[in-house]
């Protein structure tokens, strides 16, 4: 830290200039071309990134897992490359700087840095402050069936302008606690890949095991999320509720989580129960589509499914035992029937009708138990937070984020 202490008080003894981001900046919407013309889908050399890319390959992207061709961009107009591509609705709190030229989905606002202040912004520094951009964007939403970012105050948003190299020695030093997570996250993947891999072997049963296959339409009741919905319900909500992004995130639904919804006393609404899964019911892609969750715990109050979620209830409490449901809807075998059920052109969407036709295998309940404790004993192996390798990464990004924090703050200099 002395070497960046020394750096500002050469360069700039009396504060950092902050600019508003609508002034650094220009800012473009991302968005998808139309699904229903084949033709902008094929032969594409054009990268289009959507959130799956920083989920697949971190941060800092040049190249995307989509490609489309030239036709199917508005006027031809890419966005530049050393882009900073922020993600203002649905999935709030991520970005991602793209080092090549570039489109993204509607889900993203691009923020390429202005001709006349390029000579004074290394974008890399730009891309370390987008974590704090990040977090106001996450605590400055306005919420409804997705969630999205206030603009005006987005665009209002001030980024610091230091020297350049004091931005340099801050990426110097950032980049160095990164390379060193990178390492620890790999070696974390290749242990998540072997637990995969196992869940998937204790869960690929055959009928002549003695497992009953029952479909999910005649082993429970399939059922909708909350509808209707306005944004003034969610901002003066008194119920509890499972988001979209709980479910997606959590094999098991996180109960610490409070999103609220305003339920009224009349309304037929179906509260959620211990043993419940849920299911994610659209996606922008089908592979990503139908992700689950399960209610492994009593809840003491009422609890509701958010709308594009589906939930399913079994019949019989003592049929799937919810730790086992827990794994099994994840397992390849399962998630492959599941995606089979969705459909769509610019969203693919789960239909209850199809689901109701996937296959649910019930071995014994001591058997479900069994096959739930070895699970859930590995799966703490790869990522129990208090333990083993990833206590060692989760360290880690306390300590960078610390750094991270003293580093991008400064004093801001007087007008």
């Amino acid at each position: 830290m002395s070497r960046i202490d020394g750096l500002i008080a050469e360069y700039c003894p009396d504060g950092v200039p902050y600019i508003e981001i609508k002034n650094l900046f220009d800012l473009r919407n991302g968005y998808t071309p139309s699904k229903s013309n084949a033709s902008f889908w094929a032969g594409g050399t054009i990268p289009w990134f959507r959130m799956e890319d920083i989920r697949a390959n971190g941060g800092v992207l040049d190249h995307a897992l989509q490609q489309i061709p030239e036709i199917a961009t508005k006027g031809g107009r890419l966005f530049p490359a050393n882009s900073l591509l922020v993600a203002t609705s649905a999935t709030i709190g991520e970005h991602a700087l793209v080092t090549v030229p570039h489109l993204s989905n509607q889900r993203f606002t691009s923020l390429s840095v202005r001709a006349e202040y390029a000579a004074q912004v290394d974008m890399k520094f730009s891309y370390y402050y987008g974590f704090v951009l990040d977090e106001w964007c996450r605590n400055n939403t306005t919420t409804s069936s997705f969630a999205s970012v206030d603009m005006g105050g987005f665009k209002r948003f001030k980024f610091p302008v230091p020297p350049l190299e004091v931005q340099r020695e801050i990426v110097r030093i950032l980049d160095s606690f990164t390379e060193l997570e990178a390492e620890l996250e790999a070696e974390l993947e290749a242990r998540r890949r072997q637990y995969a891999h196992y869940r998937d072997s204790l869960l690929a049963f055959r009928e002549a095991e003695g497992v009953r296959w029952i479909p999910m339409g005649e082993l429970g009741t399939i059922f909708g999320g909350l509808t209707g919905k306005s944004k003034a319900d969610f901002a003066s909500g008194s119920s509890r509720f499972v988001s979209y992004v709980n479910v997606y995130n959590n094999a098991a639904v996180d109960l610490e989580r409070n999103d609220f919804v305003q339920v009224s006393p009349g309304e037929k609404q179906r509260a959620l129960q211990q043993g419940d899964v849920l299911f994610t019911g659209s996606s922008e892609t089908a592979n990503d589509v139908g992700m689950s969750s399960v209610m492994t715990e009593r809840v003491g109050e009422p609890l509701y499914l958010n709308s594009f979620c589906i939930g399913f209830r079994p019949y019989d409490a003592d049929a799937l035992d919810p730790g086992f449901a827990k794994h099994l809807f994840r397992s390849s075998s399962m998630r492959a029937q599941i995606v089979r059920t969705a459909s769509g052109v610019t969203r693919f969407n789960v239909s209850k009708a199809k689901l109701a036709h996937v296959m649910v295998p019930i071995p014994a309940a001591d058997e479900q138990r069994r096959i739930a404790s070895q699970l859930d004993h590995f799966d703490a192996l790869v990522n129990d937070l208090s333990v083993g390798l990833p206590a060692e990464l989760k360290a880690r990004r306390a300590q960078y984020e610390h750094y991270r924090d003293r580093l991008l703050t400064f004093r801001e200099s007087a007008a």
